[in-house]
């Protein structure tokens, strides 16, 4: 798909993920990257996994220095400048990550910052660990760096108020050059920002060429669903099975007219290999279900569709789905007309 970095995984985690990681970077032509603490021991197994660039991380929140690493302000600069110089010294590309940098007092943000530029790494990463930040204070806490740093910078944001995609956009919009994403938004507590959810916004939204192929979008979180057995909600934006449904009867009759009425007008299902339906409920109009009908082979009258569309609505409002095979067979017990079939011999 043309994803510019894959982060593989934490290759001193165990002899299984280090091999892993190694497999990842053998199999792409893609940027891959391992995750390492500014320990010693685990930057020399992502190294060691064959990766192009390792994300070295410590925290700088007084909470987590405090109480999670025990270390002072002060240990935790000259640990992180010592990572990276690490990893520059055995020529691999670095990034940088200040851990809960949006819970950080900013001054010291900055000072760590300052200090790993002038060390060398080549990315910083702005991460919302716990996913507290909010799109206006993310967006100046990203612009603070950007204007602090030589390093290129990428966020990641968490969901945990819903505003992992927004804060994600607001990176991009003051200043960072990549945004780390993950499909189908999974990831620790509420997740990460949803890689569908930022690359459509971007692609189609502000109209910028990712290179990602947009159209195995939902192929991919069909794979990574099955995979991490965890389902996708029906509501998901992009690729949740409802993204491209239609049962309102004034939204069905919009679209079915023209789909710029009642879709984004900038984003269709195709774009992101899926498919627009026409869900029959309680909502549904006249036109979705003469649609049903046309398609089933049935020549309805104006009136026989106002009679079907009824039972149709009745139906639905036992909250059960109504389904392409309840509309045919409510035709059939209301003797509706079927077009006639070519036969050929």
């Amino acid at each position: 798909m043309n994803t510019h970095v894959i982060e593989a995984g934490f290759p001193v985690n165990s002899d299984a993920e280090f091999e892993a990681v190694s497999d990842i970077a053998a199999a792409t032509d893609t940027t891959v990257c391992g995750l390492a603490r500014v320990v010693e021991g685990d930057i020399d197994a992502a190294i060691d996994s064959g990766v192009e660039m390792v994300h070295v991380f410590v925290s700088t929140s007084d909470v987590q220095l405090e109480d999670s690493m025990h270390a002072t302000r002060e240990e935790a600069k000259e640990r992180a400048v010592a990572a990276v110089e690490q990893v520059k010294d055995a020529g691999v590309e670095c990034m940088f990550s200040p851990m809960d940098a949006t819970r950080t007092d900013p001054d010291y943000l900055i000072d760590i910052v300052e200090a790993v530029s002038d060390a060398g790494t080549d990315w910083i990463n702005i991460p919302d660990t716990c996913g507290v930040g909010m799109p206006s204070s993310f967006g100046q806490t990203v612009k603070a760096v950007v204007d602090a740093t030589d390093a290129r910078v990428d966020v990641h944001t968490h969901d945990d108020f819903g505003m992992a995609a927004a804060n994600a956009i607001m990176g991009f919009e003051n200043g960072a050059h990549q945004a780390q994403v993950s499909v189908n938004g999974i990831g620790e507590r509420a997740g990460n920002a949803a890689y569908e959810e930022v690359v459509m916004a971007v692609e189609s939204v502000y109209g910028v060429d990712t290179g990602i192929d947009t159209t195995q979008i939902t192929k991919l979180a069909r794979i990574v669903e099955e995979a991490s057995d965890i389902p996708v909600p029906a509501n998901k934006p992009i690729t949740g099975r409802n993204a491209f449904a239609h049962e309102s009867g004034i939204h069905a009759a919009g679209v079915i007219e023209n789909a710029d009425t009642f879709e984004t007008g900038v984003m269709t299902p195709e774009m992101v290999g899926a498919e627009r339906e026409f869900v029959l409920g309680k909502h549904t109009g006249t036109h979705s279900v003469r649609k049903h009908l046309v398609e089933a082979g049935f020549d309805p009258t104006d009136s026989e569709v106002r009679r079907i569309t009824k039972r149709v609505k009745e139906y639905g409002a036992g909250k059960r789905q109504v389904t392409a095979g309840d509309v045919e067979r409510f035709a059939e017990e209301a003797d509706i007309d079927r077009e006639e079939e070519e036969v050929r011999i």
